[in-house]
């Protein structure tokens, strides 16, 4: 049987000095809290070196384990064999070792049978999992910091001392190449094709097909550099507390989140959706009209109310008969560039179901689908021109223990073949106005166009951050 292992660390309170160590260690991973709200942002997880992986493309998934192989086994219950949850592992901390990476939108289609009209243009895998026997757990709120180990791998003890030393202390020094945007940022859509896709999903609401779809814009540049030093650029620009960095031989990942999918501690489920944006104003009396006309909106409200219901349902196939309940409506939440309004729903799993069970259930987040969820995905399989990728997927881990912590992967950049691709949307209902929702796709991407305009090169400026280019 395996030994737990844990080592008390130097607690530094910026975590990019402890990921450095690790950076350009095989999949390094990085769960950032971002802006250390005992709330909800508290900890931060550290792992590299996984010694199983898994990459699922299509209906394959590689097992990369002490040696390769193919398999067609659905990838929720290959994790779930895999993982071999043990409940009895369970302490006081988030994170024992376990699962951490990214479940990409597109993995969907081994749940649902969904049309294939967009372009698969990302060319990365739809799932990117490693199983990690080691990991640094960094408590803000207690200021201090671990090293957990579970000795599932042989080489965990062997090494258990590098690793000790390895994160106590300072890194070396690194020469990185600058990260640099060197091409105009480009959308998918012109206005006049936004509107044409809003039109659609208008006629499909009214007609009664759906109450509510969610429609994106994909935005993509040209890029060059190291990605770790984008993303140390993107958590100060927009610091979020479900954010992460994911370095995987596919892509990278960077990841600044506001929004928890799905978390599960001991058995308790709990899920926050966001539905309803403003943008922040430079004023602080402009600012704080915009978050209380955001929280009595009767619209976004509705939107609201609409996911949290959906949310409800799919916790329910999970969790106990009378547990799904919903403490908190309508929370107002503020961040770098936009207002949230935010609700929490809540449940416990039933007897025998687990959080892997249940992410499957609820896969993907309807907050970024729209209700119904299967209808919604198919719309929006119809009116966006390229497939999500990872973008509305989740990102997190799944620990030996069965805990869970995943996001909805928005304000989310994949960094990968010399290009930056980032997406943003919003919730199309009944009284919906174009140019509102248009704007909104704006607001919430403002961070990340931001990220390109510092990041350009001279010549490119002019296009990196502002109202980026129309389709080629």
């Amino acid at each position: 049987m395996a030994t737990p292992l844990r080592t008390e660390l130097p607690y530094r309170e910026d975590s990019t000095a402890l990921f450095e160590a690790v950076a350009d260690h095989p999949w390094a991973v990085f769960l950032d809290s971002g802006r250390h709200d005992a709330g909800q942002s508290r900890y931060d997880i550290i792992a590299a070196e996984p010694y199983v992986r898994l990459i699922t493309r299509g209906n394959l998934t590689e097992v990369h384990a002490e040696g390769v192989s193919l398999t067609r086994e659905d990838p929720f219950a290959l994790l779930k064999r895999l993982l071999d949850i043990d409940a009895t592992l369970a302490g006081d901390l988030p994170f024992c070792g376990g699962a951490i990476g990214y479940f990409g939108y597109d993995l969907a289609r081994r749940i649902e049978r969904l049309p294939s009209r967009a372009t698969a243009g990302e060319r990365v895998p739809d799932m990117a999992i490693g199983i990690y026997d080691w990991a640094v757990v960094v408590d803000h709120l207690e200021r201090r910091c671990w090293l957990v180990g579970q000795g599932r791998d042989h080489d965990t003890d062997i090494k258990w001392n590098a690793l000790i030393a390895r994160f106590s202390q300072p890194p070396p020094e690194r020469a990185r190449a600058p990260f640099r945007v060197t091409s105009g940022v480009q959308s998918s859509r012109s206005r006049e094709s936004y509107a044409r896709a809003f039109r659609r999903i208008k006629q499909y609401v009214n007609d009664g097909d759906c109450y509510q779809v969610n429609l994106a814009q994909r935005f993509a540049a040209e890029a060059g550099g190291d990605a770790w030093l984008a993303y140390q650029a993107l958590r100060v620009i927009n610091p979020a507390p479900f954010s992460a960095y994911l370095a995987t031989p596919y892509a990278h990942i960077l990841s600044s989140s506001p929004e928890r999918f799905l978390r599960v501690h001991r058995g308790e489920v709990e899920t926050r959706p966001i539905k309803g944006t403003r943008p922040r104003a430079g004023h602080p009396r402009l600012d704080a009209e915009l978050a209380e006309a955001l929280r009595v909106s009767e619209k976004d409200r509705a939107e609201n109310v609409m996911i949290v219901d959906l949310l409800r349902n799919d916790l329910s196939k999970n969790c106990e008969l009378g547990s799904v309940k919903v403490p908190r409506l309508f929370e107002v939440e503020s961040y770098a560039t936009v207002h949230h309004l935010v609700s929490t729903v809540v449940g416990r799993l039933k007897p025998g179901r687990d959080a892997i069970d249940l992410l499957r259930g609820a896969f993907p987040g309807g907050s970024i689908t729209g209700a119904p969820k299967l209808r919604a995905m198919e719309i929006i399989d119809e009116v966006e021109r390229f497939r999500r990728g990872v973008y509305c997927g989740a990102i997190g881990y799944i620990g030996f223990d069965g805990s869970m912590d995943t996001n909805i992967a928005i304000r989310t950049i994949t960094y990968s073949h010399g290009s930056v691709r980032f997406w943003a949307g919003g919730g199309i209902v009944a009284d919906s106005q174009v140019e509102a929702e248009y704007q909104e796709s704006f607001d919430k991407a403002r961070a990340l166009l931001r990220l390109m305009a510092q990041s350009a090169l001279p010549e490119t400026a002019a296009h990196a951050g502002g109202e980026p280019l129309p389709p080629a």
